[in-house]
């Protein structure tokens, strides 16, 4: 049967609008996207890594990461065994115990100066990294240095380190390792206090700054020092009470985790509890980082 004239005439029309609908959709999400409405530049990003990782998985490199346990707070000491008659051997003077008094320790004075933000909303590793060589000299503090950093990921990205393909803790040794900085280690904890004294401990024995993996292992900060109620050094039982932070969330604002701080901030013990958390991340589990504190740590002293 014969179409009518009038249906037929309306056919093209149809065609006609039906593609420009679809052009202005894609007008519509593409100014979307360039002018960040509604948060869809994230998504689109998002999106785009999502497909990437399932072309493009890290490789399963292995990953080492140091178990630290608690310090005992006493050391107990053997009596020897003596022999009929014999007399006990005569044993020094004990050595006075040093005063307990608290400690203000921080390794910069400026913090502005050994400070750079993250360009990009998901480069706290690489700033925090890049922050870390700069106070070794060993990189500027540029955003063309960031750039160049985070570029080289593939050299050090393991599907271990980080399921989501980007920068995880051991990928920051490796970095540092990379431009002239070794002895870092990546070290887990079973509560805030033990890794906290523990980072109390390195900046003390270095005098090189220490990483802390924040926010559940999302975000990182930079430790440049601590306040304490005794030196760590001499007190195995030794409280910390807050930490100095180069953040470089700064000067943005967390939906979840609220207003960044300005470079340098002592973070008290309230704000280590809301921050510093144990490792938990959404992509899956990690065995030998769920529910522990992580932090990477120095071994050897800060090069001039």
């Amino acid at each position: 049967m014969a179409v009518p004239s009038r249906r037929r005439r309306l056919l093209p029309r149809l065609f006609v609008f039906g593609v420009a609908l679809i052009a202005l959709a894609a007008v519509v999400g593409t100014a979307a996207i360039a002018f960040d409405v509604g948060g869809a530049r994230g998504r689109a990003s998002r999106l785009v890594a999502r497909v990437e990782l399932a072309l493009n998985p890290p490789p399963d490199r292995p990953i080492e990461d140091v178990q630290v346990t608690p310090r005992p707070t006493a050391k107990a000491t053997a009596t020897p065994s003596l022999a009929p008659g014999e007399t006990p051997p005569a044993t020094a003077a004990p050595t006075p115990e040093p005063p307990r008094e608290a400690v203000d320790v921080n390794l910069i004075t400026h913090p502005k100066d050994h400070f750079i933000t993250e360009i990009d909303h998901e480069w706290c590793a690489v700033a925090a990294t890049q922050m870390v060589l700069a106070m070794h000299g060993k990189a500027p503090l540029t955003e063309d240095f960031q750039a160049q950093l985070d570029a080289r990921i593939g050299e050090w990205q393991s599907r271990r380190d980080s399921r989501n393909g980007v920068w995880g803790p051991s990928a920051m040794t490796l970095a540092l390792d990379a431009y002239g900085v070794p002895g870092y280690e990546v070290r887990t904890y079973g509560s805030r206090q033990d890794a906290m004294a523990d980072a109390a401990r390195a900046i003390e024995t270095t005098k090189a700054p220490v990483i802390l993996l924040t926010w559940r292992g999302a975000h990182s900060w930079v430790m440049t020092g601590f306040r304490a109620d005794a030196d760590p050094l001499l007190f195995d039982d030794v409280r910390i009470t807050g930490t100095y932070i180069l953040d470089p969330w700064y000067p943005r604002v967390s939906s979840i985790w609220g207003p960044s701080d300005p470079p340098g901030t002592f973070q008290d013990l309230d704000n280590m509890r809301f921050n510093y958390l144990p490792w938990k991340r959404p992509e899956g589990e990690y065995p030998a980082r769920d529910g522990l504190f992580i932090a990477v740590v120095p071994t050897q002293p800060l090069t001039p």
